[in-house]
């Protein structure tokens, strides 16, 4: 049952209240609540401070474990996480009515593939100078459900049940090394040498899942939360690495020594919101990156070819 006294209260909450409690639900601290928002500490601490004033009620319990919310202040989280959505949604179905082929694009994809669409980025920076694309370089869906940006090109075996999704290609990936580091190894085991390997942010990548079911733990010698990094100390020497062949492929210093591996294929989508696909300029990316993946497929599922020997 409603709070009647929070209820009647409700004209005075202000946007910001409604962000800090929807924060404070998410973070279960204040101060996570605080670097959400991108406020300090002792500004967060008023904030609430006043709003609990206002309303002559107390939300939040206080402990060494973090806030957690009095039924007043699960009453009011509920209504903030409501107003909020409901704010975004309103948002999103108004901005699908925008038929401008100028403005903003905000487009979320992972650092690999983001120099593999650069080219198409170009292109269509060159045929529509009014267009601007913002890119934003995660590795989680998360950052599109909210709302933080338009569209996701990223390689996962799952989307979000809310978001349009279109399957673009397959993604291979093999284990590469340096021919620095394979000239004396001609023979031996890949699952012997010295292994390079996603840190834990990273564990959603079937590459990390197959590492951490086939390597002993005792062979990885360097981890990195960048597939690119990954890369890079590769192509130093440092050991071997499963790679997405797109990636590997293209560094010179980088040798395929299997062929790409069937159980860490993965399927690249692309994924927009449904209130905003028909959005013309977001059509446009959209067109943009759908046909120059469909003209790069090749680069993507890397047709087998018989690994490399070390110089």
């Amino acid at each position: 049952m409603s709070n009647p006294s929070l209820s009647a209260k409700q004209g005075m909450f202000d946007m910001e209240d409604l962000r800090l409690l929807a924060a404070l639900a998410q973070a279960k601290t204040l101060a996570g609540a605080a670097r959400a928002l991108k406020l300090n500490h002792a500004s967060a601490w008023r904030r609430l401070s006043h709003l609990e004033r206002r309303l002559g009620v107390r939300l939040f319990d206080r402990s060494r474990t973090g806030y957690l919310s009095t039924v007043a202040g699960s009453e009011a989280i509920e209504m903030a996480e409501r107003v909020l959505h409901e704010i975004d949604e309103t948002g999103r179905r108004l901005a699908g009515h925008d038929l401008r082929l100028t403005g903003t694009v905000r487009l979320t994809t992972t650092e690999a593939l983001f120099g593999f669409i650069a080219p198409a980025l170009a292109a269509l920076r060159d045929s529509h100078p009014g267009l601007l694309v913002e890119v934003v370089v995660a590795n989680a869906f998360s950052t599109l459900t909210r709302r933080e940006a338009d569209i996701a090109l990223r390689p996962a075996a799952t989307v979000p049940d809310d978001l349009i999704a279109r399957p673009l290609a397959t993604v291979a990936s093999a284990i590469y090394g340096a021919d620095r580091y394979l000239a004396d190894k001609v023979d031996a085991d890949p699952l012997t040498l010295d292994w390079l390997s996603p840190d834990e942010s990273l564990a959603h990548l079937a590459s990390s899942k197959w590492i951490a079911t086939r390597i002993d733990p005792t062979r990885i010698v360097h981890r990195t939360n960048s597939l690119v990094a990954l890369r890079e100390a590769a192509g130093a020497g440092m050991g071997i690495a499963l790679l997405p062949c797109f990636l590997g492929d293209a560094d010179a210093r980088l040798r395929r020594i299997t062929p790409p591996l069937a159980a860490v294929a993965s399927t690249l989508w692309l994924v927009g919101h449904p209130d905003l696909r028909r959005m013309p300029r977001i059509q446009m990316v959209i067109n943009a990156i759908t046909g120059y993946v469909s003209d790069h497929r090749h680069v993507l599922d890397a047709p087998h070819h018989e690994p490399s020997s070390p110089a």
